[in-house]
């Protein structure tokens, strides 16, 4: 039997809408450093796809981040690829297998799941949510039924998540 209290909450959730191609979405890398540095398990950062369409490889590299996520390595390939934002508007696709072996995962699988586009429908799922939900652009954070809108301007959203989540916690009595 597991150690897991049933009387425990689960964690609020941060999902963080993204596209790996987006350069504020790299510069949100900090933030959602810190924040997996504050509060750890007691808060589940969620990954979650905006691929737009005037980067062209953002939505193969929303594929190959859910693949990384399969292969286990999810947060590391994502942070990998944004850190890098410049090669994938430069090499495309072979970049993201690329980063998948710099990693030590599988790139062939990799780049099978590319051609079979077995990820695609999570990806889409993602961003019709996301647009359902009103967000409009990378990054976007949802927590507690709140919208916070980092495509603008990332001016004192952490802190704001970080209150949002405190308060939540606290409710869970965490």
């Amino acid at each position: 039997m597991s150690d897991s209290s049933p009387a425990r909450a689960a964690a609020p959730v941060l999902d963080v809408w993204c596209e790996l191609q987006c350069p504020d979405c790299r510069t949100a890398l900090d933030d959602l450093r810190a924040l997996r540095d504050r509060y750890g398990d007691r808060l589940e950062l969620r990954l979650r796809h905006f691929p737009l369409e005037k980067h062209r490889h953002a939505f193969a590299a929303a594929q190959a981040a859910e693949e990384a996520l399969a292969q286990g390595q999810g947060w590391p390939y994502v942070e990998a690829v944004l850190g890098r934002v410049e090669e994938l508007d430069r090499e495309g696709e072979a970049f993201l297998i690329e980063v998948a072996r710099e990693l030590g995962m599988d790139a062939e699988e990799f780049d099978t799941a590319l051609i079979d586009g077995r990820h695609i429908l999570i990806v889409d799922a993602d961003q019709a949510e996301g647009k359902a939900i009103g967000v409009t652009g990378t990054p976007t954070y949802v927590i507690g039924g709140e919208r916070l809108d980092g495509g603008k301007s990332q001016e004192g959203l952490r802190q704001r998540v970080e209150e949002i989540a405190d308060r939540l916690l606290a409710g869970q009595g965490a």
